[in-house]
């Protein structure tokens, strides 16, 4: 049984915590009013009532803070099923994935805009990609790891591919109808490659 470390341990990580956050927050915010390449890391200080010193303690440039965000917000959304204990035959969390995109359009516009859609990918594709092969493992337990690890790279990118062709599309079915469409599709290529039909 591992130890609780210490109280001031804990108050240092919610404080870093939330100096991570207020940054991010700042970040988003300027993002929806200018271009990214027009923010200046002043700007975002100066919103998050950050320090300069405190900043470069965390991230070396804008650059760096706004894919630490990206990344932390794929993490959190790609592991949604496993922390919710979730007992269904889904790989993953399209219906929240599409709402949320649908609920913050304007800040994926922004964020197509800076210029990282390359690096935005993989970061999106490596998390979903895990998630997917954690669900896999347990859903489809007789089919081999090497396959299911390739599976749930492909499955990611298709993820990712159906999110840009909905979002161009101007989002003509609901985030329920996309989770329903996605899913079929996983079960009916993962059940064709396992010879297995899909779990209940």
């Amino acid at each position: 049984m591992s130890e609780k470390p210490p109280a001031t341990e804990r108050k240092v990580d919610r404080r870093v915590q939330r100096t991570h956050h207020s940054l991010g927050d700042a970040l988003i915010e300027l993002m929806r009013v200018k271009p990214f390449a027009a923010i200046t890391v002043q700007e975002v200080l100066d919103r998050a009532h950050v320090s300069r010193s405190t900043f470069y303690m965390h991230y070396r440039n804008k650059d760096d803070l706004f894919l630490s965000d990206v990344d932390h917000v794929f993490e959190s959304m790609a592991g949604l099923l496993a922390r919710r204990g979730e007992a269904s035959n889904r790989v993953a969390p399209v219906r929240e994935l599409f709402a949320h995109v649908a609920d913050w359009s304007e800040f994926y516009s922004a964020m197509k805009a800076t210029g990282k859609a390359q690096e935005v990918q993989e970061l999106a594709e490596g998390h979903f990609a895990r998630g997917i092969e954690q669900r896999l493992a347990g859903l489809a337990p007789t089919a081999d790891a090497a396959p299911r690890v390739a599976q749930a790279h492909a499955l990611a990118g298709a993820l990712l591919s159906l999110l840009s062709w909905w979002i161009a599309r101007g989002k003509p079915l609901s985030p329920a109808q996309m989770d329903d469409t996605f899913h079929r599709m996983v079960w009916s290529g993962v059940s064709a490659a396992a010879d297995q039909k899909p779990p209940r």
